[in-house]
């Protein structure tokens, strides 16, 4: 494996007299023409730590981080940063030129920094090396997928060895497998003693990170590490497989196939679930859990939204409508059968066979490039297969399928120069039938165009218009991309109530804590089916290698030299396809320049994005958009 030649060199500016300064800000408020984007928010970024912000669209986090880089100067507060030519910074359009080369890229982010050319080439050799894009060297960054580009302006804004590192949203509809990637160039930098501060509006991403903060309408809900975000949690937090009451489902949220539901302090479990006299479930009582950090910036989420004035909590949290019966009926809804499709010389689906019953919803998993979206197309009738049968509804696609079709494509398929209503009365012309209802938070904004919306109003607003004609199959293609945990949650409800009335969904996702929202999953990879099935029986026996060591980044430092990529969780490390023993000879390396401390070795069980990782990377080709 390539060195990096940055290892082998003193760090930028290490003559400075504290070059292990914190930064971050505090009391930070700013306004943009009137409207409060941050509300007396601070926030540290540690060297040698990843410091998460957390929050939906409109949350503060672009506004914050851009303070931090010194895109925008906050109207009060303090600003703590090392400086332009110390700073790394990714904003949320990747910060990449598409009319330029991958290595032009590179080039002119290197000059802009200072760094002598052949320094610069060697750094970015190797860094494009380790995130898999070294073939794409010499491609336009305009023809690269979504994880190619993200990838490329991490490595863009890491090629001078920044301080202080920021990524705005790196994650956010990207692929597992470019997830992974991306990962390890932000572990990589913590490592070597970078402060990185990134925003998303992923839990699992937060979870890998030593410190996380949470905000809301550029306000703090919650800061500190996962553990004492979750041990703060104030009440409790049961786990229930059947759907509250009205009343309870105001502090409720659906949560893999079932609900999760908070009690604030002084209702316990028995106050809620005291039979058919209380106001809670009585057919199926709920349990107490032990809540994780999903649980609790949820709660801190709905806590907030309970504080609203009483109308605008019940429009917010409001359940979703009602199923509506279908005849039952044992046809599969959607069936491909020994599916091939080819590009020229090119094939994009070989032989692939799914279906999608009546009443259950089904995830499709895969990489830029496995053949979801392709898949997605014969099914809606846009392309034909090359080989193989395509059924909707027991016949081929035809304009009399799709009527029963209600569709969510990624880029939500709404008019953005239309107002919400306006596109539902647009659908409702082409479906026929009678005008569907808005969600109340997007019908009380008439008069604003879907473009000027919030991204999760706008997604709202699509799946209103997906679901205004009663469809018997959903068909959606990454529909939470980029939304909060508790907006998720409330669209994975709506999803899940079509089901029980009958609707079949099949649902493409990049977000593996997803998958526990489906009754089955199907992962492909190179246009193939390469797993099928729960989550649990995916990952079967599959193990990976923790390790907690005092020094993590000398762990992290040795791993990589004996070829044994390691992930970061939190302050710990997760190696795959490495033995216990095998990770442990790696660690006693006597040639390394810090000692890793203690350190406690153990196996423990694969998640499902590590499995899914694992399948994914059986395919040696470079990665091209689906």
């Amino acid at each position: 494996m390539t060195r990096d030649p940055g290892r082998e060199r003193p760090r930028p500016n290490s003559h400075e007299p504290n070059p292990r300064e914190d930064w971050g800000a505090s009391g930070l408020r700013l306004c943009y023409d009137g409207t409060l984007a941050l509300d007396d928010v601070s926030v540290t970024a540690a060297p040698g730590q990843v410091t998460a912000v957390v929050g939906g669209d409109g949350a503060g986090k672009t506004s914050l981080l851009r303070c931090l880089a010194g895109a925008v100067r906050p109207d009060a507060g303090l600003v703590r940063s090392p400086g332009a030519l110390r700073t790394g910074y990714l904003p949320a359009s990747s910060g990449i030129y598409p009319d330029l080369t991958v290595a032009e890229n590179l080039a002119f982010r290197a000059t802009a920094y200072g760094m002598t050319g052949q320094a610069a080439a060697n750094r970015g050799a190797y860094l494009m090396e380790r995130a898999g894009l070294s073939a794409a060297t010499d491609r336009l960054a305009g023809q690269l997928s979504g994880g190619m580009r993200q990838k490329l302006g991490v490595i863009a804004a890491l090629v001078h060895q920044p301080e202080l590192l920021i990524l705005d949203e790196p994650s956010t509809g990207v692929d597992p497998v470019s997830r992974s990637d991306l990962w390890w160039l932000i572990a990589s930098a913590a490592a070597d003693g970078a402060a990185v501060i990134l925003s998303t509006t992923y839990i699992d991403d937060a979870e890998r990170a030593g410190s996380v903060l949470v905000l809301d309408s550029g306000r703090e809900l919650a800061a500190g590490t996962p553990e004492e975000i979750v041990a703060a949690l104030p009440g409790s937090v049961l786990a229930s497989a059947e759907r509250p009451d009205e009343v309870v489902s105001r502090r409720a949220w659906r949560r893999g196939v079932g609900w999760r539901i908070w009690c604030p302090p002084g209702v316990g479990p028995a106050a809620e679930f005291s039979g058919p006299a209380g106001n809670g479930i009585s057919a199926r009582p709920a349990a107490p859990v032990v809540p994780d950090l999903h649980d609790a910036v949820t709660v801190a989420a709905l806590a907030r939204e309970l504080e609203r004035p009483a109308e605008l909590a019940a429009a917010a949290l409001a359940a979703a409508p009602g199923p509506v019966p279908r005849p039952a009926s044992g046809m599969p809804l959607a069936e491909v059968v020994g599916v091939t499709r080819r590009f020229g010389q090119f094939t994009a689906v070989n032989q692939v066979s799914i279906r999608v019953r009546p009443g259950e919803i089904v995830g499709l998993l895969g990489a830029n490039g496995a053949g979801k979206t392709t898949l997605i197309r014969m099914l809606l009738g846009l392309i034909p297969a090359t080989e193989g049968r395509v059924l909707l509804f027991g016949e081929p696609p035809s304009r009399q399928t799709r009527r029963r079709i209600g569709y969510v494509p990624q880029g939500l398929g709404l008019y953005d120069d239309l107002t919400a209503m306006e596109n539902m009365e647009f659908a409702t012309a082409v479906f026929g039938g009678q005008l569907g209802d808005l969600p109340a938070d997007v019908a009380g904004r008439p008069a604003t165009l879907v473009g000027r919306l919030p991204l999760g109003l706008q997604r709202r607003t699509a799946f209103a218009q997906a679901l205004a004609h009663r469809p018997d199959l959903l068909i959606l293609d990454e529909p939470t991309s980029g939304v909060d945990p508790l907006g998720r949650a409330r669209l994975w409800q709506t999803i899940a109530e079509a089901a029980r009335g009958g609707a079949g969904a099949l649902v493409s996702t990049h977000y593996m804590e997803e998958a526990g929202e489906c009754d089955r999953l199907i992962v492909m990879a190179d246009g193939e089916v390469v797993a099928a099935g729960t989550a649990a029986e995916i990952i079967g026996g599959a193990q990976v290698t923790v390790v907690a060591a005092d020094n993590w980044a000398s762990a992290f430092g040795r791993l990589e030299r004996a070829g044994l990529p390691a992930s970061l969780a939190g302050r710990t490390l997760r190696v795959l396809h490495a033995s216990p023993a095998e990770v442990g000879a790696a660690l006693l390396d006597r040639g390394a320049e810090a000692g890793v401390g203690s350190y406690r070795i153990y196996a423990a069980p694969a998640t499902l994005e590590e499995r899914f990782f694992e399948l994914a990377r059986r395919s040696d080709r470079d990665e091209v958009p689906a």
